[in-house]
């Protein structure tokens, strides 16, 4: 049977090798899961909740290992990682019985009720940079609307979803939720095959062809696409609390995540001492391996990662940018904390998303100029203006479907993209109601 090898980012030394689930075998996978769902739809809501979170009970006991496995499969930091685990596995009683009250049937008057039903079979496919909150944030609604679920997930991790998947079914039904492991050429055999619905966290490439390929099944989907946040730093703001927001979202899980700041827009009155704050407290970060304690980040996850952060940086300083810390060549596994100005339009550090630690600045002299520059991307996950009167205004123009003023975006109401960043979205009732199918009957 071909088996898939978990690296670790720092050295590539090999972790560990799991089963692959080839093209061939998704239909079998599908059919299981078909089987499977038929029963578990037929439980209550509640009895799905509660099952659900006595499988979450199970991981209570693996905790440290689950966060050892995150630090090793993608270099995050132990603690990092732990906050990871803690947070899948500490809150499913709370947000499982959000769930189930958001899918329960509504009167529509005396003579007429909507209901929520169960799709039917969804994939999830799911990233390696937070390997196990993004399975579970698309998981857990799934399950509990009665779905059976085939999960997907990144070839770079693939080791924290098997314990993941293998602790939960020590509870849950057989077949109601299964791994399927392996590269893109077995997302998409997934994808094609007889499933209900597509729950996809990744690349904008990888959406598009997702989307392409549900489109003759018409398939539902809910997918979210990464991001190129933008940050707006005015005249009027705390440029304390500005740069410590700026260099902490830009350098979060070494940059390796969808809502880190990417652009960074600050009016030219207050750039010079932004850009020296930025500095002094970007020198202040360390890169090393996950197990270092005085570390705060770590590898990037593979070579090509790597060689795509360093393409920016190579393009930034070709075309005129200063790198006021760090320069444009890296050797492997890190990428040093980095802070480039002068970034301009035709820059791929402005065009692209970087996915990386780096701290990216541009001056401008009218609001309108940031304004401008934040919207003129095809991404819209994020946006975060920090400033003090009129703040609130610039907010309003962002096209971003989330938007944080003087804090980070994002944590409250549901994880949502705009532009082609997002596709459906999940969390909240609004989102938890996207795992299942409306049905009305009238009487």
């Amino acid at each position: 049977m071909p088996t898939l090898t978990s690296y670790d980012p720092i050295n590539r030394a090999p972790l560990g090798d799991v089963s692959i689930a080839e093209p061939a075998d998704i239909p079998a996978i599908v059919l299981r899961a078909k089987q499977a769902q038929k029963s578990w739809a037929a439980l209550s809501l509640d009895e799905r909740q509660q099952i659900v979170v006595q499988a979450y009970e199970c991981l209570t006991a693996i905790e440290d290992q689950l966060a050892l496995l995150i630090s090793k499969e993608m270099g995050k930091d132990y603690r990092r990682a732990s906050y990871e685990v803690a947070g899948t596995v500490q809150n499913p009683a709370y947000f499982t019985q959000e769930i189930a009250q958001a899918l329960k049937t509504e009167s529509m008057g005396p003579n007429a009720e909507m209901q929520y039903r169960p799709l039917g079979v969804v994939a999830v496919i799911s990233p390696w940079n937070y390997p196990l909150a993004m399975a579970n944030n698309l998981l857990l609604p799934a399950l509990v609307a009665g779905n059976s679920v085939v999960l997907k997930p990144s070839e770079e991790t693939p080791l924290v979803a098997e314990l993941f998947v293998k602790t939960l079914n020590k509870v849950l039904p057989e077949g109601v939720l299964q791994i399927a492991q392996g590269d893109a050429e077995t997302g998409k055999a997934l994808v094609n095959s007889e499933i209900n619905m597509v729950a996809f966290t990744g690349s904008l490439a990888a959406g598009k062809h997702i989307m392409a390929s549900a489109a003759s099944g018409l398939k539902r989907l809910v997918m979210e696409l990464g991001g190129n946040d933008p940050l707006i730093v005015m005249a009027s703001a705390d440029i304390d609390e500005a740069v410590q927001f700026a260099v902490a979202s830009s350098f979060e899980n070494t940059g390796q995540m969808c809502t880190s700041t990417e652009r960074i827009y600050v009016d030219e009155r207050i750039a010079d001492e932004f850009e020296q704050k930025v500095v002094a407290l970007a020198r202040r970060y360390r890169a090393g391996a996950w197990d270092q304690s005085n570390a705060n980040i770590g590898p990037i996850v593979n070579p090509k990662q790597h060689e795509h952060v360093l393409s920016q940086l190579k393009d930034a300083h070709v075309k005129g940018a200063t790198f006021l810390l760090g320069t444009h060549h890296y050797e492997l596994p890190f990428i040093q904390p980095t802070v480039v100005t002068n970034i301009t339009p035709d820059m791929l550090l402005e065009k692209d998303e970087t996915f990386g630690p780096v701290v990216a600045i541009s001056r401008f002299k009218q609001l309108s100029e940031a304004v401008e520059r934040a919207n003129a991307s095809a991404y819209g996950l994020g946006a975060v203006i920090f400033g003090g009167a009129g703040a609130d205004k610039v907010a309003q123009q962002m096209e971003a479907g989330m938007v944080g003023i003087n804090q980070g975006a994002g944590g409250i109401g549901p994880w949502v993209g705009a532009k082609q960043s997002g596709f459906g979205f999940h969390g909240t009732a609004a989102g938890h109601r996207q795992f299942a199918q409306v049905r009305v009957i009238s009487k």
